[in-house]
């Protein structure tokens, strides 16, 4: 029943008592009565009053609750903005505009020893008025003012966002000056001010020919492979011979007085003057003619100058006068290079590098050492993988057939590349497992083109968060698969031994009131794959290629697969394809790669940039904070 429904039936029963009464023909009683119904009608009429303005409070409050529920799930955080959107939202819930309206935020209170957190709230107040009947007869107010107050907790969740952000040659100039303003106003939004009860983090990742990791490389590829050394054998335990005549002959003989070689013994031929193209040498005897004289296996006759003075031979301990190193189960293969250190006794192999000779499981020969006088071994020592042409491990250099069938060798860089697929029967090229269970690629190229920044992990600091991006340069090509791995690995727990600070670390998956998103940018063709980390035969980019194509195939493929594995771990991803144009594959990969078609977005220039990295992160924000 309306207000004005109840005061007709109140009105029509106090005439009907007014007339029950007239017709009363006692006098005394009649007298009475009309006296006492002036007040009596007063109370009657001022009770309907307060019951209208009961009422009206009962609207109100209702109107004013749920108008502050609306405010309280936007993104807005200042009283402007608030009222700007609680308003109209009271206003339709009313039917009128209320006579006055404000929503304003209570920041969340940290707990302390003495007290407990409180939560962020929107407080909503408003007022309106109604004309009283009768109440305002003995007052000087002709209307009766009547408000309202509603508090809502803002729900959150905690909040970690990793920005893949594309920094290659092609952004070079007003492109990625436009992705700095975006991505550093996105921070604003996304990371809170206020930390405390939830968390805003935001992890960074710049990517090009590769993402750079920095100091985590050793951590997440495997350090360079260096190897303990448990013995040293010498190239020789004997004293050198001296040579006083050598023939022009085939065999050629050599004469040394009381020399004491037996045929088969290697000798190793130094200082000799005239016929100076048999120092370096290593020689076998091919056999004894007496107790001055042996001959050799080689022949002089031809192409060597006459011998004049001089020379020394000295006999090897091996057939080849190498050091043989013992180290348990050290990989290396023939042809390998190691920086040898540390050496206890035997220290004139500290310092230098040598090739590796014949290998058996534990042990390895080291190459030109014969004629060096090394002392004799006592204790200790390293080999570190200086060249190999090998990926079974890392080493400082990679040597390796080009695709123009030449031998290349690049140097290791401070890069991540994608993992290389199986390891034994498990395939972990689309997983978060820790790098501990599977190592990620390395990467080798001519010169260190890793992107200008390395990699930061989840940060609340805003000011150390846009000094990253402001620091971005241009430069390489694009591994857009990478930079999008990285994405995952920053909010994913399993990565979390990476970081020394508990700030750093991802939250475990599924954890109460947790958003994870990954917000990946890219201006074009992903045209850089690795085989060996080392840039594929099949990619789109020019310069030196390894001779075997990309160990994961189709480079868009993997993104999408890497994207579908990450929302299985209920992680929300936006792309952003920045001027990617009639680009048909990136489009497909990077409306595949989004959670839902509404979070791919394809700004074509700086402005619309900025205007997309404001929405998404006002969109997360939005997530944030949903009921």
């Amino acid at each position: 029943m309306t207000v004005r429904r109840r005061l007709s039936a109140r009105l029509d029963a106090a005439l009907a008592r007014l007339r029950g009464l007239c017709a009363d023909t006692r006098g005394a009683i009649a007298v009475w009565v009309a006296l006492s119904l002036i007040p009596l009608s007063i109370l009657c009429f001022g009770i309907a009053d307060i019951s209208r303005a009961t009422l009206e409070r009962r609207n109100l409050q209702d109107a004013l609750d749920a108008a502050t529920l609306i405010a309280a799930r936007s993104t807005a955080t200042d009283a402007t903005s608030l009222t700007a959107i609680g308003l109209p939202a009271l206003t339709a819930e009313l039917g009128y505009a209320p006579a006055s309206a404000t929503f304003t935020r209570v920041a969340a209170v940290a707990a302390t020893s003495t007290s407990a957190a409180t939560p962020e709230t929107v407080v909503g107040k408003a007022s309106t008025s109604i004309t009283p009947i009768i109440l305002n007869l003995w007052t000087t107010s002709k209307t009766l003012a009547v408000s309202a107050k509603s508090e809502v907790v803002r729900s959150s969740k905690n909040l970690e966002v990793a920005l893949v952000l594309d920094t290659t040659g092609s952004m070079f100039g007003t492109r990625l000056t436009d992705l700095k303003t975006a991505a550093s106003d996105a921070i604003d939004t996304i990371v809170q001010d206020t930390q405390t009860p939830f968390y805003s983090k935001i992890a960074i990742i710049p990517y090009s020919v590769g993402v750079d990791v920095g100091t985590y490389a050793d951590t997440v590829r495997g350090p360079v492979a260096v190897r303990t050394v448990t013995n040293i054998a010498n190239w020789t335990t004997a004293s050198g011979k001296s040579i006083s005549g050598v023939t022009k002959a085939n065999p050629a003989v050599v004469t040394i007085t009381g020399h004491g070689y037996s045929a088969g013994d290697t000798l190793y031929i130094s200082g000799v003057k005239g016929m100076t193209q048999l120092n370096g040498q290593i020689v076998t005897v091919a056999s004894v003619v007496d107790a001055n004289k042996i001959k050799l296996n080689i022949r002089t006759d031809s192409g060597y100058s006459t011998y004049t003075s001089s020379g020394t031979t000295t006999k090897c301990t091996n057939a080849r006068c190498t050091a043989v190193v013992t180290a348990a189960s050290h990989g290396y293969l023939n042809g390998d290079i190691v920086d040898m250190a540390s050496v206890g006794g035997m220290t004139q192999l500290n310092g230098n590098s040598y090739t590796i000779g014949t290998v058996a499981t534990n042990t390895f020969e080291l190459t030109g050492v014969a004629g060096t006088t090394l002392s004799t071994y006592t204790s200790g020592g390293t080999a570190t993988c200086n060249t190999t042409t090998s990926y079974a491990f890392s080493c400082t250099n990679f040597t390796f057939n080009s695709t123009s069938n030449s031998t290349t060798t690049y140097k290791l860089t401070t890069c991540a590349t994608d993992r290389s697929g199986t390891s034994g029967s498990t395939d972990y090229a689309y997983t978060d497992d820790s790098p501990s269970t599977a190592l990620v690629g390395r990467h080798y190229y001519s010169a260190t083109t890793c992107p200008s920044e390395e990699i930061m992990p989840l940060s609340s600091d805003k000011t150390a968060l846009k000094a990253k991006i402001t620091a971005f340069t241009a430069s390489g090509s694009t591994a857009g698969q990478i930079g999008i791995d990285w994405g995952w690995y920053m909010v994913s727990p399993n990565f979390s031994s990476l970081w020394s600070s508990s700030t750093q670390k991802p939250a475990a998956y599924g954890a109460t009131d947790l958003l994870k998103v990954v917000i990946i940018m890219t201006d074009g063709a992903f045209n850089t794959g690795y085989c060996r980390g080392v840039m594929s035969k099949d990619s789109g980019q020019s310069g030196t290629k390894i001779d075997c194509s990309a160990t994961n195939g189709d480079l868009f493929d993997q993104a999408k697969a890497t994207c579908t594995a990450m929302k299985k771990k209920n992680i929300v991803i936006y792309t952003v394809g920045f001027d990617v144009g009639s680009d048909a594959d990136a489009k497909d990969m990077l409306t595949k790669c989004a959670t839902d078609s509404d979070k791919a977005k394809f700004p074509s220039t700086g402005s619309e940039l900025k205007a997309t990295f404001k929405s998404i992160a006002q969109d997360i924000s939005a997530l944030r904070i949903a009921k």
